[in-house]
């Protein structure tokens, strides 16, 4: 660990160099690729020597998750979701992505390991970095979130989270049900404006209360439902907000997705809004030129079927990677 350490980056570990592996078809052509086969792995946190690239980080912890009486698990999910991603086709734009390790949560220490996590994204953005943050529970978003609103002070920063939970809990410490009531009283410690939407949130999934913390930060929520019913006004709706932005941070709880495609998560979704409607979604942020920084948060393999959610998760990643652009 040499480059961006802090007092909290002692947390830090490379990537299994068994990780990576797939399918070598180089024997055909020199161009039929494979993610495992163009990915950048340095030895070292070491983000000034790869601008404009962008970061793959693991953030290894479910303290928040346990902290939220969920199901243990999604530390990990970084590793999981990495071997899914290994053997895909590699096309435009996967030979930016650059494995930077892992962030590895001690047990009881949340805390701690989210303030490693936004140290390592502040660093990687100081360098023209974008992040791209492998979890771990959705307790990865405050430690994402920061390190955006740190390394961005001046510019309108939005958060799009496409989630069946609005994750505005009141709760006496940091779990995975907090942070983006955690990130939006940042916002009111430093005079900055709290732009968040919530897109796929289950009305059966969220209390009154947590309605009422919505409507009292002026969140633009946008149900599962609508999602499923009227996916061009969903589009408008979502262009209408990024048009007030500079710079967008987008989080995808993977339990937004139905269990049919998704059970490898602590809250299935009953519901939930299925890949090929989330997914155009996906592009127009992508596309957007707006977009720093992503993340895909509470992948649980203890509770995945033959696979199923590792590769879900895994084209999702790779989908958006490969229209990430800007």
């Amino acid at each position: 660990m040499k480059e961006g350490e802090g007092k909290h980056m002692n947390l830090w570990q490379p990537t299994s160099e068994n990780i990576w592996q797939g399918r070598n078809d180089l024997v055909e052509a020199d161009n039929a690729l494979r993610i495992f086969q163009t990915i950048k792995q340095p030895a070292s946190f070491s983000p000034a020597k790869f601008p404009h690239h962008i970061a793959l980080l693991g953030f290894e912890c479910d303290e928040g998750v346990k902290l939220n009486q969920g199901r243990p698990g999604a530390k990990l999910g970084a590793e999981y979701l990495r071997q899914a991603l290994a053997n895909l086709a590699s096309h435009d734009g996967h030979d930016r992505l650059v494995d930077l390790g892992n962030i590895r949560a001690n047990p009881g220490e949340l805390c701690e390991a989210q303030a490693a996590l936004s140290e390592a994204v502040f660093a990687c953005q100081q360098h023209n970095m974008k992040t791209l943050i492998f979890g771990g529970g959705h307790e990865t978003a405050f430690a994402h979130g920061m390190g955006i609103y740190r390394a961005f002070p001046t510019q309108r920063v939005g958060i799009i989270n496409f989630d069946a939970h609005l994750d505005l809990r009141n709760a006496p410490q940091p779990t995975s049900g907090t942070p983006f009531r955690q990130l939006a009283h940042y916002c009111q410690q430093h005079q900055r404006p709290f732009n968040y939407s919530c897109v796929g949130a289950s009305l059966a999934a969220n209390t009154q209360a947590l309605l009422d913390e919505a409507n009292h930060l002026d969140v633009m929520i946008i149900w599962d439902m609508h999602c499923i019913a009227s996916l061009d006004k969903v589009q408008q709706q979502l262009q209408d907000f990024i048009n007030q932005l500079d710079v967008i941070y987008m989080t995808i709880d993977l339990d937004v997705l139905p269990i049919w495609q998704m059970p490898a998560v602590s809250a299935p979704a009953a519901l939930g809004v299925p890949l090929e409607r989330l997914l155009p979604l996906v592009q127009l942020i992508c596309q957007s030129k707006k977009l720093q920084a992503v993340d895909l948060v509470e992948l649980n393999p203890l509770y995945d079927m033959q696979g199923m959610g590792g590769k879900v998760a895994a084209r999702l990643a790779w989908q958006l990677v490969h229209w990430w652009n800007g």
